[in-house]
């Protein structure tokens, strides 16, 4: 914003886009100001500023803003009072006068936007929380606007088809004030929709309501479920150990998950600290694997008929939910910059106490798994279909036979040899598992069964490298398909 820009907004008429104050400290004086310019109750289409640090006449106080004011403002966007997140930003700007820390708010697609379950908006120079037909209003300016799959009709459902009892008893109380909820005669249609839970010019229930709180979600949107599978091994060609799918809406799911984590998922044992301690060992920390299942239910496409999928090998968990970035949200900026394929939803699990605040999943997963002892997660945003998690047990998994304390001295040779070139770092282990095995011939069923993977991961991601690299050589290379091949190191 050039200088120009700023003198004007200090001396512009204009009162129901621009807001001064010189407060430093009320924070509910400024989320409420953000929240009023969000719903743009005169739909001017232009942007509100709330300036700090200038009188109502436009003349300036003299305020230094510092790193914690300015952080402090910034994260009103992300802490969760303000639903739908409204979209700002935040700049501060040194001037002669003294310092102006400038908030600029774009008006709301997702109206009513509100902060504490209340909705503010601009009335001229003043802020006021809407009545009732105000709050129509932006309800209607939501259903016109806004374009997001949840919050499109569901056409074929009707409100036999939700848990309407966890609506209007559970959902809506947290969702909107107790004194707005108390003074509301509306229809639990009309309060539905200013929720996004239902289409009025439909007359039915959106993909939202659901996601969130349908008795049947499937039937609608085939892919709405969560499938667990547990493998005996490292990959999918091992056995399988167990198997669940969660079938339920989310408003119903999210309990059963954390107690299925809790009791099926979590494991301990003890390790030693120092001579005469020790302490229990997680192999996953239960809060980061309930960050991670809740951000893939919360941001993942339920155009697709993909589950989301909740796989558990010996080593490690993959999660993985149909829908890559969306949005503002590109490879370049991961995790900086995040976005919403699903609004309603979002809000919805803020409202339930699911989610502490918005746009932190990464860091706070990343954090939890290394306090807990864990490797750090690997986010892999490369697919552009799907969004995939790797997360890494801090318990070592079943301990492999083979011994490589007596490695011949030409080891640390071969495997110079094959990383970087075949393999990468993190496969090292698994290469000296498997070439100490081959010091006498094996079959690939021998390996297989020594390092928990099935025989075609064995042969595809590791032996036809090592042959392509002349490490390892067949037994019978005439017959490279006989079953009796096996296979051995190469020897000088």
């Amino acid at each position: 914003m050039t200088r120009e820009e700023i003198y004007d907004l200090l001396t512009n008429t204009e009162t129901s886009r621009v807001e001064r104050t010189v407060s430093t400290s009320n924070m509910d004086k400024f989320q409420e100001a953000i929240c009023a310019f969000s719903n743009d109750i005169s739909n001017s289409r232009k942007n509100g500023y709330l300036i700090i640090g200038a009188h109502d006449n436009g003349e300036l106080s003299g305020l230094k803003v510092d790193d914690e004011l300015f952080k402090k403002i910034s994260s009103i966007r992300s802490d969760g009072n303000i639903l739908p997140i409204p979209m700002m930003t935040c700049e501060r700007y040194e001037l002669e006068g003294g310092d102006l820390l400038i908030v600029e708010v774009q008006p709301s697609f997702s109206t009513p936007v509100r902060y504490r379950g209340r909705t503010f908006i601009r009335i001229g120079p003043r802020r006021d929380i809407a009545t009732l037909d105000e709050e129509r209003i932006l309800s209607e300016k939501r259903v016109s606007n806004m374009a997001t799959f949840d919050a499109s009709p569901c056409y074929s459902s009707t409100m036999d088809d939700v848990y309407l009892d966890i609506i209007k008893n559970e959902y809506i109380p947290k969702a909107v004030s107790p004194d707005v909820l108390e003074k509301d005669t509306r229809s639990i249609e009309q309060q539905m929709s200013s929720l996004g839970l239902y289409d009025m010019v439909h007359s039915c229930p959106t993909n939202a309501c659901i996601v969130l709180f349908g008795k049947n979600p499937r039937q609608f949107l085939y892919g709405a479920y969560l499938q667990y599978v547990s493998f005996n091994g490292l990959d999918k060609g091992t056995e399988i150990d167990n198997e669940k799918p969660f079938y339920d809406c989310l408003a119903k799911m999210m309990p059963k998950l954390e107690e299925f984590i809790n009791l099926g998922i979590m494991k301990t044992r003890p390790i030693s600290v120092s001579t005469l301690r020790e302490k229990n060992q997680y192999n996953y920390p239960a809060d980061a694997l309930r960050e991670l299942i809740l951000n893939a239910c919360m941001h993942r496409d339920y155009q697709s008929n993909m589950p989301t999928r909740f796989y558990q090998f010996v080593d490690r968990i993959e999660i993985m939910n149909p829908g890559g970035l969306y949005g503002k949200a590109r490879p370049e900026n991961f995790p900086e910059i995040n976005d919403y394929r699903n609004p309603i939803i979002a809000q919805a699990l803020k409202v339930m106490g699911y989610v502490n605040m918005f746009n932190r999943g990464v860091s706070r997963v990343k954090s939890m798994m290394l306090e807990n002892g864990n490797k750090e997660p690997i986010f892999n945003i490369d697919k552009i279909t799907a969004f995939e998690v790797i997360s890494f047990t801090a318990i070592k998994h079943v301990d492999l036979p083979v011994s490589t304390d007596d490695f011949p001295k030409s080891f640390p040779k071969l495997i110079d040899k094959l990383i970087p070139v075949y393999f990468q770092e993190e496969d090292k282990e698994m290469i000296e598992v498997i070439l100490s095995s081959l010091i006498e011939p094996k079959s690939v069923k021998d390996i297989a069964k020594l390092t928990s993977y099935s025989t075609r991961t064995i042969k595809d991601k590791y032996l036809n490298k090592m042959l392509q690299a002349e490490v390892v050589i067949m037994t019978i290379p005439d017959k490279p398909t006989s079953s009796k091949q096996k296979y051995k190191l190469k020897t000088e």
